[in-house]
């Protein structure tokens, strides 16, 4: 077996160009956190470089997976920087990361089963849907033109949609109908057929038309008669020191953005899974679950830290494992080391930025879309009845108070959307009386049992 077919670390200058490979499956998705949240594109790669390496320090290198920006955290991160500003938010995403450690700490001592005790489907399920549902109407705002809480116009509507609309149907195609490589990018693909159909709407003085025509109505009028301009790019400097931004302490955030790390701890266990069937190894017992949980946390501490999203590992990335078969660790490595040495190459921050809103627009349509349907294929495949009286109350009450925007003022923070939705659901589930709680459907419903809906 080569080097790279092996599961051993094997560290070697041959493997640099595959794990540039490896970075440039990731890249759509780990640039796009960012873009949607207004965080630093170069600051975000720094961190999932950096992040990889300190998970591969706690797990010995044993594990062959990416990390990068979490798409679990969007909503949250979207209204903590709207309500807080960065610094606050970063210490609630810091938080994210202890809760991490935390159960990882749990896990040592009770076991793995441990998780899905506290944590069942039918709190995890509603909590995902909400992180997808509660940020609806910012991606509907950016797809038409507007900003992110439809305030002002920064493009005109008939011009945006035509772009959202290149945008989310090629992303749509190129995950149903694309083979190999393509089928890993579609979201890369999406953005750069957007962004090209930008350009074309430029050069064809369609852009500038729409914009002399155009009536905001009662919206301020932000919008300009280029979609691109490419002056920011000659401006900045080719190599320049990536803007880290440090937290600052804010209860408040922490309180609202630490139960959204529940939904993608449970995660961490499948992505854990899913690599190990692919490389044939047992990462649960070998480095242990416990051990990897505890690299993806400080991972995303770490990132918080310096001003980027939390980490997660990235499955877009083993799926590249599996078509190429390269096992070896160490590969990941080297996909880390591109991403650090990429974040100080300025030019390409400021590219990222010159992405028109409507390309982002549809991309988030369909990515909040596809975090909501998660939520319910999880409720699904659990083959729990939700119309008993205790798994009724437990969804419900997740969905009203995350979506509906129920919060407390307690006495120092207020409490509110999906951090208040999480712990709710997870008081609810360890108080409420548990007799046939997770009973399965019946038969004729559900006839193969829980296992029935393991392929949708």
């Amino acid at each position: 077996m080569s080097d790279v077919h092996s599961t051993e670390y094997n560290f070697k200058l041959k493997d640099a160009l595959l794990g540039a490979q490896m970075l440039f499956v990731a890249f759509g998705a780990l640039v796009l956190v960012p873009l949607l949240t207004g965080l630093d594109p170069n600051v975000a790669l720094f961190t999932a470089g950096a992040g990889t390496l300190l998970f591969q320090v706690i797990t010995r290198g044993k594990v062959p997976v990416f990390l990068a920006s979490s798409f679990a955290f969007i909503a949250p991160i979207i209204y903590g920087v709207q309500t807080w500003g960065i610094p606050s938010t970063m210490c609630g995403l810091a938080g994210a990361g202890v809760l991490y450690a935390i159960l990882s700490v749990l896990i040592r001592i009770y076991g793995s089963g441990m998780l899905r005790r506290v944590l069942p489907p039918v709190v995890t399920g509603p909590v995902i849907m909400v992180i997808g549902l509660i940020l609806a109407p910012t991606a509907v705002h950016m797809a038409m033109g507007r900003t992110g809480d439809g305030s002002a116009w920064l493009v005109p509507n008939n011009t945006a949609m035509i772009i959202a609309g290149v945008a989310l149907l090629t992303t749509i195609f190129a995950s149903l109908l694309g083979k190999g490589w393509i089928k890993l990018i579609p979201i890369m693909l999406g953005i750069a057929a957007g962004y090209a159909t930008s350009l074309i709407l430029d050069a064809t003085g369609f852009t500038a038309a729409q914009q002399a025509a155009f009536d905001p109505g009662q919206l301020q009028n932000w919008t300009a008669p280029a979609l691109i301009s490419f002056g920011k790019i000659a401006e900045a400097p080719l190599l320049e020191m990536p803007k880290f931004t440090f937290p600052t302490w804010n209860l408040e955030a922490i309180l609202f953005i630490v139960p959204v790390a529940i939904a993608p701890a449970i995660e961490h266990f499948g992505d854990i899974l899913a690599i190990g069937g692919i490389s044939g190894k047992d990462y649960v017992k070998d480095p242990g679950i416990q051990n990897t949980l505890l690299g993806d946390g400080l991972a995303t501490s770490l990132a918080a830290c310096l001003g980027g999203p939390p980490n997660t590992t990235y499955s877009e990335v083993s799926g590249a494992v599996a078509l190429t078969r390269s096992f070896n660790p160490a590969i990941m490595t080297w996909a880390a080391i591109t991403a650090i040495v990429l974040a100080f190459v300025g030019k390409l921050g400021s590219f990222l930025n010159t992405i028109p809103v409507p390309v982002m627009g549809g991309i988030m349509i369909l990515l909040f879309g596809a975090i909501t349907v998660i939520g319910i294929n999880t409720l699904v495949r659990a083959g729990n009845d939700l119309m008993l009286p205790r798994n009724m109350a437990i969804v419900a009450i997740i969905l009203v108070f995350g979506i509906g925007g129920m919060s407390f003022d307690l006495i120092i923070v207020k409490l509110g959307g999906i951090g208040l939705a999480g712990i709710v659901g997870v008081v609810l589930n360890l108080i409420l009386p548990c007799k046939d709680c997770n009973e399965p459907l019946p038969d004729e419903v559900n006839p193969s049992g829980p296992d029935h809906h393991t392929d949708l």
